[in-house]
């Protein structure tokens, strides 16, 4: 008889793209085969309002059970930011803020606590993904000797708040994606006795002379840099911008920024600025395979998948040298290069712009590296051996 594992994670479902939320339900859709899995987590869709979206109960998702449920309220940014004044840059602040922040912030859901709670019987171990979200951090505390946690975390504001040093220190075991995730969480939490392994995910793009040519469907004339994902402050889009205009008016030509995600920020009114919003997984690779490079600004990142698939297509990347995984990422692979300002981020982008023989060169570094640490046989092997461990102590 299989082994008896619940994922648990703020939002699951096929519209949501990206990030841990995809990380998960891909680690579940491939350990299914060896485990009997179960995913736990909320009605949510939205993660800027957490409103209901989704009924409550259970659906089958690919052959996974999805557990949902309902939320106590929606995000309300007032008393939030009422809160957050008290624990945002306040090293001072004491445990009942910070977790009163943390209900604030969302989503808050007690039926899926009381579920975890109540069925802790039901399961061999728990997974919980990403720390930052009450039903992670709170459940994990009803389940903490049957609990793994997969934290994404990185050097960020909120992994300072006190309602995270119990979190850190309580689980069964830890799974990581990056060196610099690691390093970063034994540093701060002093938590290296837990047992632990560093994973990531396993990369599986489709072959580029599979995909569709959709330069012409999206109207993509121009050679085009490529980011993909949230266009958020919190992803550095703002910032990204600023550099791009800023190298458009320093060296002209023809190079366009292509943008594929959900705009929480405006896009710019720039003729070589051009976003195509959400689009399908074939057009988001079709577009990947047609660009000259893959940008990603963002700052805190604890793996990131789109700049692996970029590599995996023999893409150079050009990356926040503010985010050690990313940065990591280049220096492990000699794929990309990395900017900390306008300065670093033109001379860089024109440098690889102008050199074909360089993207050529670092694209097949990224690729050997990908084909190196991320193929799934590699990852499976490794993560079951662990979670067999963590099922046995």
């Amino acid at each position: 008889m299989k082994k008896k594992l619940c994922f648990v994670i703020q939002r699951y479902g096929n519209e949501i793209i990206g990030g841990a939320e995809s990380y998960c339900k891909t680690y579940a859709e491939k350990l299914s085969e060896i485990y009997d899995i179960e995913v736990a987590t909320t009605t949510s869709l939205d993660y800027i309002n957490w409103e209901d979206h989704y009924p409550e109960g259970t659906e089958i998702i690919n052959g996974i059970p999805v557990h949902r449920f309902k939320l106590d309220k929606p995000f309300n940014r007032n008393s939030y930011e009422e809160i957050a004044s008290l624990v945002f840059d306040n090293p001072r602040h004491v445990l009942w803020q910070a977790n009163l922040w943390l209900e604030e912030q969302g989503p808050l859901s007690t039926g899926l606590i009381n579920f975890i709670k109540e069925n802790k019987d039901r399961y061999d171990l728990f997974l919980f993904f990403t720390y930052l979200y009450h039903p992670i951090a709170a459940g994990l505390l009803e389940v903490a000797d049957k609990a793994i946690l997969v934290p994404f975390a990185h050097d960020e504001k909120p992994i300072y708040f006190k309602c995270f040093d119990e979190l850190f220190n309580s689980p069964k075991g830890i799974i990581f994606n990056a060196d610099e995730e690691m390093e970063f969480v034994h540093r701060h939490f002093k938590n290296e006795n837990i047992p632990h392994i560093l994973t990531g995910i396993g990369i599986e793009p489709p072959k580029p002379e599979n995909l569709p040519d959709m330069r012409e469907h999206f109207g993509l004339k121009k050679p085009y840099m490529l980011y993909m994902g949230r266009i958020d402050t919190a992803k550095g889009c703002d910032e990204l911008f600023e550099f791009f205009l800023e190298y458009k008016e320093r060296y002209g030509g023809e190079l366009q920024l292509v943008l594929t995600g959900k705009e929480v920020i405006p896009v710019p009114e720039h003729e070589d600025i051009i976003s195509l919003g959400f689009v399908s997984e074939e057009e988001k690779y079709s577009v990947l395979k047609d660009c000259e490079l893959f940008v990603l600004p963002s700052h805190f990142e604890s793996l990131s998948i789109v700049v692996l698939d970029a590599f995996a297509f023999g893409k150079p990347v050009l990356v926040s040298g503010h985010c050690p995984v990313l940065k990591g990422h280049c220096e492990k692979s000699n794929g990309g290069l990395y900017f900390y300002s306008t300065e670093d981020f033109c001379l860089c982008l024109d440098l690889l712009h102008k050199n074909p023989a360089l993207r050529e060169a670092m694209g097949k570094n990224g690729a050997e590296y990908v084909d190196k640490h991320y193929r799934w046989d590699v990852i499976i092997e490794k993560i079951t051996r662990f979670i067999d461990n963590m099922m046995q102590v």
